[in-house]
């Protein structure tokens, strides 16, 4: 190799003529690269693998907090989702930064190429504008905490509970299974059904000619059973609470009952509440109320309806005051 060295310098490339001019310039600007700039090369590639390794420590370590501290999962999503972003956001700022210093050093003109790829950024931010959008709102959700994956929530309009989401958009499944994916820019108002407790009301109807008082004893009696029971006796936050008659419709009497549990844990004790509660009437041989049913409590206990002459002769009653023979729907007897 070196004696076909020598023979190229003792040919057209000899000292002098312009081929060996250009060898001796690249000659020097090799010189100049080894001795000046492949040192700051090495030591920015060194920088850059240092700051790659502490960068995916972090991620990593934030991960690994997550799981250990995490009380079932809740935040774990969020913290891989931001972790993840973290990491992709860092890398690329080295990568750009190292690739930068390298076109430096082999003597690229930096202002045109910074100047283009301005230009090159404007443009596909104003075409991109909805993407931006959703990135930065993803960003302020995950730093917000406003929901994690797996709360029942309702956003944009649906209601179902959240199975992912990125920085760009949201997947939510509603109860019939149906996936919706949702950009994070179109979420404006969120209904977080999961967060802290939910309160349920169940509403207990019975007829006019009930006792009121023994009706709100009954509901109590099953209620606080039903709080103290070993399968819902964790659920509940506060005792349950009946708030007497509400309303009256017609012979239907209104008793609204408030269940406070964990949050999106108040099923399962309403619908024990509602089976016990059928079972109660019949046994204490109550009528379900009903809207359209019509009492004359004045014909009923035999005094004169207010407004009617009662002197001299008693008033024929008119037959659309007369309450019908009402048949108990759990005794089948009149």
């Amino acid at each position: 190799m070196f004696a076909y060295l020598l023979a190229v310098r003792w040919g057209i490339f000899q000292e002098g003529r312009f081929l060996g001019k250009i060898l001796d310039e690249w000659t020097n600007d090799a010189q100049e690269f080894v001795h000046s700039k492949l040192p700051h090369l090495i030591v920015v590639l060194v920088i850059a693998f240092i700051l790659i390794r502490l960068l995916s420590l972090v991620t990593s370590r934030m991960i690994r907090v997550a799981e250990a501290h995490a009380t079932g999962g809740i935040r774990l999503g969020q913290v891989k989702t931001l972790s993840t972003v973290i990491r992709a956001t860092g890398l690329t700022i080295i990568a750009v930064i190292t690739g930068l210093q390298f076109l430096d050093a082999v003597g690229l003109n930096l202002g045109p190429l910074l100047a283009s790829a301005g230009i090159a950024g404007v443009a596909i931010g104003l075409a991109a504008q909805t993407i931006v959008k959703d990135v930065l709102n993803g960003i302020l959700i995950i730093l917000e905490d406003q929901f994690n994956v797996g709360d029942k929530v309702k956003i944009a309009g649906l209601a179902g509970t959240i199975e992912a989401m990125t920085l760009r958009k949201t997947t939510v499944r509603d109860d019939d299974g149906t996936l919706y994916v949702i950009p994070n820019s179109q979420i404006t108002t969120v209904a977080n059904l999961s967060s802290g407790y939910s309160v349920a009301t169940v509403s207990v109807s019975v007829d006019f000619s009930a006792n009121p008082d023994e009706v709100q004893q009954l509901l109590t009696s099953i209620a606080m059973d039903i709080r103290n029971s070993k399968e819902f006796k964790d659920v509940f936050i506060t005792d349950p609470q009946i708030l007497g008659v509400d309303a009256i419709k017609g012979s239907e009497l209104i008793f609204p009952v408030v269940f406070k549990t964990l949050a999106n844990q108040q099923y399962g004790p309403i619908r024990e509440f509602r089976r016990r509660v059928r079972l109660a009437l019949e046994e204490h041989s109550f009528l379900p109320g009903n809207p359209y049913r019509v009492v004359n409590a004045f014909q009923e206990r035999g005094a004169a309806q207010p407004g009617l002459a009662t002197a001299g002769k008693a008033t024929a009653p008119d037959p659309t005051t007369i309450k019908p023979e009402e048949t108990n729907p759990f005794t089948s007897t009149t």
